[in-house]
C-alpha cells in the first residue's frame, strides 16, 4: 500500500466522492470562464479611447450605443449559469446521499479533542465488537455506513478522496457512507476548527481486499496477549499505574474510557492522531513530551526513568 499524503484534490477514489469531484471541476471551469470574460471586457474598456471635446466646450454624454442591451444579455447568461450550477449541485447531493446498494459494514466514529474513536459493532454478537482509534479499515469495493458523533465540540469528518464532509455535532448522530475503489491508505482530517490542535486531528482509512480485512478484524477482536517475559510484566505494571486511568487494553484490568483504546496499538501505522509514525522511539517521545508535541491535549507529559521507559516500551510493543 502507498503512503497517505494530504490527498485533497485532483482524483476521487470511490463512488461517494466522484460526483463531487466532477462538480468541483465544472464549477472551476465556470469560474475561470467568468474571469476570462470579465478580464476581456476590462481590457476592451481600457483600450477604448474617446476623442477629447473641443477646447472650452462642455463634454456631452455619448448617445446610447447598446450598453443596456449588453447588460441584459450579461445578466441573462449569468442567471442561466448560476441556475445550472444550483441544479448540478442538487443532483450531486442526491447522487451521494445514499450508497447504490446496502452497506456491507457499519462503523461508529466519535470525535474527541483531538482524536478519533472507531467502533466496529457486531449486532449479532456484541462480544465480537471492538474499538480502535485514528485508523479505519474497510474492505475494497464495499459501501460502508459511517455513523458520526462528537463527544465535545463540533468536528467535521472528511476523507477527501472517499467522500465529502459531514459535520459531527454534540448530541446528534449524522450518517455518511464511504467506499474505496482500490486498496490504499487514504488520509482524513477534521475540517471544522475545533480548538488549538484542530490541524493535528487526522485519521487514515485503510482499504484492503476482503480477505485481508477479515483477517485484520479477527485479530482486532482478540484481547491483548499475556505478558510473560519479566521485562514485559514490569512494563505492564507501569502501564497499569501510569496509563490505565485513561487508556483501555482489552484482556487486562486497564479499562480507561477517556483516551484511545491501545489493545492493538503496535499494529497501527501512526500515533497521536496522525502526528507521528508508530515506532518505539516516537511512542516514548510522545509519552514523555505529549504537551510539547500536542499542547492542550488531555495526554499529559509523563516523566519516566530510563529503565521504566525500556520496560514500558517492551510492553507496548507486544500490543499487536
Amino acid at each position: 500500500m502507498s503512503a497517505a499524503p494530504l490527498q485533497y484534490l485532483l482524483h476521487a477514489a470511490g463512488p461517494a466522492s466522484a460526483p463531487a469531484y466532477r462538480l468541483g471541476w465544472a464549477l472551476i471551469a465556470l469560474v475561470m470562464a467568468v474571469i476570462v470574460v470579465i478580464a476581456a471586457l476590462l481590457l476592451g474598456g481600457l483600450m477604448r479611447r474617446r476623442e477629447p471635446p473641443p477646447s472650452g466646450a462642455r463634454a456631452a454624454l455619448p448617445p446610447d450605443s447598446g450598453g443596456l442591451h449588453w447588460i441584459v444579455i450579461g445578466t441573462g447568461i449569468s442567471t442561466v449559469a448560476l441556475f445550472g450550477a444550483l441544479v448540478a449541485a442538487m443532483v450531486t447531493l442526491e447522487s451521494v446521499a445514499s450508497p447504490p446498494r446496502e452497506p456491507g459494514l457499519t462503523i461508529d466514529v466519535t470525535a474527541y479533542d483531538w482524536w478519533w474513536k472507531i467502533d466496529y459493532p457486531d449486532a449479532l454478537d456484541p462480544s465480537r465488537s471492538f474499538v480502535t482509534a485514528n485508523e479505519i479499515h474497510i474492505p475494497v469495493g464495499v459501501p460502508v455506513r459511517v455513523e458520526l458523533r462528537s463527544a465535545d465540540v463540533i468536528h467535521t469528518f472528511w476523507a477527501p478522496k472517499l467522500a465529502g464532509k459531514t459535520e459531527m455535532i454534540p448530541g446528534q448522530t449524522n450518517v455518511q457512507w464511504i467506499e474505496a475503489d482500490a486498496p490504499g491508505i487514504y488520509r482524513g482530517q477534521c475540517s471544522q476548527f475545533c480548538g488549538s490542535q484542530h490541524a493535528h486531528m487526522a485519521f487514515e482509512v485503510v482499504a484492503e481486499p476482503q480477505a485481508r480485512f477479515d483477517a485484520w478484524r479477527d485479530a482486532q477482536r482478540r484481547g491483548a496477549q499475556a505478558a510473560n517475559a519479566p521485562g514485559v510484566r514490569s512494563g505492564q505494571r507501569i502501564f497499569a499505574d501510569r496509563c490505565a486511568g485513561c487508556h483501555a487494553v482489552r484482556g487486562t484490568s486497564a479499562a480507561g474510557m477517556q483516551a484511545p483504546d491501545l489493545t492493538h496499538l503496535a499494529s497501527r501505522r501512526l500515533i497521536a492522531a496522525g502526528q507521528m509514525t508508530n515506532t518505539p522511539e516516537h511512542r516514548l517521545d510522545w509519552i514523555a513530551h505529549a504537551q510539547r508535541i500536542k499542547p492542550d491535549s488531555l495526554m499529559p507529559s509523563i516523566a519516566l526513568s530510563a529503565s521504566d521507559a525500556v520496560a514500558l516500551d517492551a510492553y507496548l510493543s507486544t500490543l499487536q
